[in-house]
């Protein structure tokens, strides 16, 4: 068979509970061993990089939580409850990534302060100690709009391709691709979790066959994946969008300017 045709995809096993402090990057080469090759790409769930950088908050009420790490409110559910944000790295997704599963009492464990310069500080120290030229992502599960169940997405990639653009080309049948480009860097996040699971102790993943991905570590990283604003078509939940459009109707019926839409929260 083509090798070209082949991806392999392993979570490595025998990674410890990470603590605040720990060398990342020792961890997983100590997991790997010599293993790792030139074009392989880790993929290193969001948690175990933020217990590493102490990303903990003593919180004994989540919602303060994500009301600090949230920028603005997408959706919420007619209890409240329930809220999709926008967080402060751009990511929409829900409760802005606040977790409070496997943390000690009253703390919750928020993501990476910055999840792209963490994939390249990662990226680097690996390629420098086993002399490999590997990629990084970052994941996190994220639910879909329109669609039941949860997936894991890059929310952070340094050294790898996070889109394959294949705008230009043609496809089997002669037909030239128009708006085609696979989000790469979501795909391998989704294959390592296949492996990884959620509850296995195996927060990391090695996929290979995909090295035509890999490049230099100053590749645009997964905050290019996320979509501005201006372009997004539902960058609003029904309900908040029905009140900005009530509060601008009133506005614009007394002559009074609208402002700001408010956020219901």
């Amino acid at each position: 068979m083509d090798d070209s045709a082949q991806l392999r995809v392993w979570a490595l096993t025998g990674i410890p509970e990470v603590s605040p402090g720990d060398d990342l990057a020792a961890l997983i080469l100590a997991s790997a061993g010599d293993d790792l090759r030139d074009g392989d790409i880790l993929v290193v769930t969001s948690k175990i990089v933020s217990k590493a950088e102490d990303r903990y908050l003593q919180a004994d009420d989540r919602e303060d939580a994500i009301d600090r790490e949230s920028r603005r409110t997408v959706a919420a559910d007619a209890s409240g409850r329930v809220r999709i944000v926008e967080s402060r790295l751009g990511i929409i997704a829900a409760a802005a990534g606040v977790d409070a599963s496997n943390t000690p009492p009253g703390l919750v464990l928020l993501l990476p302060e910055d999840p792209d310069a963490s994939a390249r500080r990662l990226a680097e120290t690996v390629r420098s100690r086993a002399g490999v030229d590997v990629g990084v992502i970052i994941s996190d599960t994220l639910g879909r709009a329109w669609r039941e169940g949860q997936t894991d997405a890059a929310i952070g990639a340094a050294g790898v391709h996070v889109m394959e653009d294949l705008r230009g080309q043609v496809d089997s049948a002669g037909r030239p691709l128009v708006v085609t480009m696979p989000c790469v860097a979501d795909e391998l996040a989704s294959a390592g979790d296949l492996v990884k699971r959620k509850a296995s102790g195996r927060p990391v993943a090695v996929v290979r066959g995909r090295g035509d991905l890999v490049g230099p570590l100053d590749l645009p990283g997964a905050t290019s994946i996320i979509r501005p604003r201006e372009r997004d078509l539902f960058h609003t939940g029904a309900a908040e969008s029905f009140s900005a459009g009530f509060t601008a109707g009133r506005a614009a019926a007394s002559g009074s300017s609208p402002g700001a839409p408010t956020d219901v929260r």
